[in-house]
């Protein structure tokens, strides 16, 4: 198949070229192409597929259903690979668990799903990191609410086997009882508010923990401007350290808690209106590495509870493409360019992938029309009402 007419899109810019497309692989692009199949493709867009690498299964469960909820939902939304975290039930830390993954995955028919691993099992002692990273795992993963002691081994296993630790950074005392971002909302509301301080204070340590041992480290969903200020600070000092950020904290604030809505409870929690400014403007300065659409849905059962009692996570994921051109594309937040490299190159190579580039080799593709209308139509959704711009017209790998 040729696509002719089409606006190619990738790391390196746009430009309008003929794709010829065979099995899901290019094969060639050029201005024009000979050939029996030819597709007008005027006016759409052909992207690298996205790359989120920070989702989790429906209610935490880790059954073969979620996992195939999971692949389907991300392959709808335009997201070919998804990374899962391991803080499951049960937990993604040992070879049986890794391998009841792997194995669901071969039977999926969706996106491709990684898994991360545990680092730890519980807070207490460590997982086979080892072994589960030969045996396929995509990264080890921690929060940094162990201790010091294992957080330093953890650094030194990471050393000896290379690749990347994704790091969530918060502190299980400071929050305690906490269930949305401390401030003015959380007050009126009167519900337990969780310090910033929590995120910023780990991020600082973990910083360290990189630069002493040279290791790469991507914290995980950062809500705070002042740990992407310092992530930064890190990396210009040759620190190998990245930042990663949900796509909820550039567009909602606390308030969307407001009236008790616990939609808007996820973790880490919405930040102030104040926050969420500096956190837009740290991605339109370039200090974001990545983003995330922070999958994280939950049953009725669990989330139409008081606030307080609701399960962390909304869904977003099969509106993926078109909630981040509309949110972030159209409204001239960044380029295209720049969602390439947030959403595809970044979040892949964070798991030994390459990908962003639309050249003789490419696979793992989306075709995609701008100018299809929808409305999100997902009570489950913090954007279950909103309309959104462009539709996934197809995907090839």
């Amino acid at each position: 198949m040729i696509l002719d007419n089409v606006m190619v899109c990738d790391i390196d810019g746009m430009r309008v070229a003929s794709v010829r497309i065979e099995a899901g692989r290019v094969v060639a692009v050029d201005t024009e192409l000979e050939g029996d199949d030819h597709r007008d493709a005027s006016g759409k867009i052909l992207l690298p597929a996205l790359v989120d690498a920070n989702v989790r299964l429906r209610d935490g469960r880790l059954t073969g259903r979620n996992l195939e909820e999971l692949a389907q939902s991300a392959l709808a939304g335009g997201v070919t690979t998804v990374v899962m975290m391991p803080d499951s039930e049960p937990a993604v830390d040992d070879a049986i668990s890794l391998e009841f993954v792997q194995n669901q995955q071969a039977g999926c028919e969706g996106a491709a799903i990684e898994t991360a691993i545990a680092a730890t099992i519980g807070d207490e002692r460590f997982s086979d990191i080892a072994i589960l990273l030969k045996r396929g795992a995509a990264a080890p993963y921690m929060s940094t609410s162990i201790s010091n002691h294992l957080a330093v081994r953890i650094a030194e296993y990471v050393k000896m086997f290379g690749g990347t630790l994704f790091c969530r950074a918060f502190d299980r005392n400071l929050s305690a009882n906490g269930v949305m971002t401390e401030g003015r909302v959380a007050t009126r509301l009167g519900l337990v508010g969780i310090p910033p301080l929590g995120e910023t204070v780990h991020v600082a340590r973990m910083i360290e923990i990189a630069r002493e041992f040279d290791i790469s480290i991507v914290f995980k969903s950062i809500a705070s401007p002042r740990s992407i200020e310092m992530i930064a600070a890190a990396k210009e000092e040759g620190v190998n350290v990245r930042c990663e950020v949900a796509l909820h904290h550039l567009l909602k604030s606390d308030e969307a808690c407001d009236g008790f809505n616990t939609v808007a409870k996820i973790d880490p929690p919405l930040p102030t209106e104040e926050h969420r400014r500096q956190l837009e403007a740290a991605l339109k300065e370039g200090r974001i590495d990545m983003l995330t659409l922070l999958h994280r849905p939950s049953s009725p059962v669990n989330k139409e509870v008081a606030f307080a009692q609701a399960a962390y996570g909304c869904e977003s994921l099969e509106d993926a493409l078109p909630l981040l051109y509309t949110k972030l594309v159209s409204s001239r937040r960044i380029g295209w360019h720049t969602l390439v490299r947030l959403c595809v190159a970044n979040p892949a190579s964070s798991i030994g992938l390459e990908r962003g580039r639309i050249e003789v080799g490419a696979s793992e593709l989306v075709l995609f029309d701008p100018e299809t209308v929808s409305k999100v139509r997902n009570p489950n959704s913090l954007y279950d009402g909103e309309t959104l711009y462009g539709r996934v017209i197809e995907v090839f790998r």
